[in-house]
């Protein structure tokens, strides 16, 4: 018979892991789907209960977003313009009901490469925090997720939160999803940006794009090519086919290869355009 803890901490939680295999289930979203019709053979451990790990705060340096923070906890939170590419992200996952029980962690775990939350966080340069019975580190989220469903997490360690650094400069962002329809839809392809301005120039840029390779990516030589240029309404022009070059797209159901680079362009043209027009 299978077991279920649900512990109301941390230590608890990082312990349990030290001396099992655990299933780690929080808001449930994509655990339960994936299941449908099957018996439950798994150990679960329930981080739900742990109020340390739903909180968002900030310190000098960084914000802090913690594992179980809720895509709906992220909306309603009160925070500047760097995050707002993140919450429109978050408008597009799923309805209300999985947005108010789906969680951001969840989502990097889950590793999909049409992870809605993926490219905002590359955008905002995110780290993950990690905890296991002993230690508590953080890497970059580029080095976390290492492939379609595949991430660099352990049996024994706990992803507690993630970390977003405050930028030098006054910054904002932007998220625009393709998909078959409006809503309720996994994406054809999705672009993040977040732009860092001062006196009308381009001080830091941070692109990445999703669900065109088996992991969402920066457009590292886009950024370059950013830099210094005036942030208006041409800002999308700078963007060239060739720096989408390293991405990967599959053809599918969905989308042939060559349409994701092509409208992956367009997107990023369009990302950066709006993002050039805000006063």
């Amino acid at each position: 018979m299978a077991a279920y803890l649900r512990p109301t901490s941390q230590s608890e939680a990082v312990a349990a892991l030290a001396q099992r295999n655990l299933t780690i289930l929080a808001g449930g979203t994509d655990f339960y789907p994936s299941r449908v019709g099957q018996p439950l053979t798994e150990d679960i451990l329930d981080i739900s209960a742990i109020a340390a790990l739903r909180e968002i705060g900030e310190d000098a340096g960084h914000w802090r977003i913690g594992a179980t923070t809720t895509w709906s906890d992220l909306l309603s939170a009160r925070l500047p313009p760097l995050f707002d590419g993140l919450k429109l992200a978050a408008r597009e996952i799923g309805g209300v009901q999985i947005q108010n029980a789906g969680t951001i962690a969840g989502n990097l775990c889950n590793a999909s490469p049409a992870a809605d939350g993926v490219p905002p966080l590359l955008a905002l340069d995110a780290r993950v925090e990690i905890a296991d019975a002993k230690n508590i580190t953080n890497v970059a989220l580029a080095e976390f997720i290492l492939g379609n469903r595949k991430t660099l997490l352990r049996p024994d360690q706990l992803l507690t939160a993630i970390l977003i650094p405050k930028p030098e400069h006054a910054a904002r962002s932007r998220f625009v999803k393709l998909g078959a329809r409006k809503y309720l839809v996994v994406s054809i392809v999705m672009v993040a940006a977040t732009l860092e301005v001062d006196a009308g120039r381009v001080r830091g840029a941070r692109v990445a794009l999703g669900a065109a390779s088996a992991v969402a990516q920066r457009l590292p030589l886009l950024e370059t090519a950013l830099i210094g240029q005036a942030c208006d309404a041409t800002l999308g022009d700078h963007a060239k086919a060739d720096h989408l070059a390293a991405l990967a797209p599959i053809d599918d159901v969905r989308a042939s290869r060559e349409y994701r680079l092509d409208a992956g362009l367009a997107l990023v043209r369009r990302v950066l355009k709006e993002l050039g027009e805000v006063a």
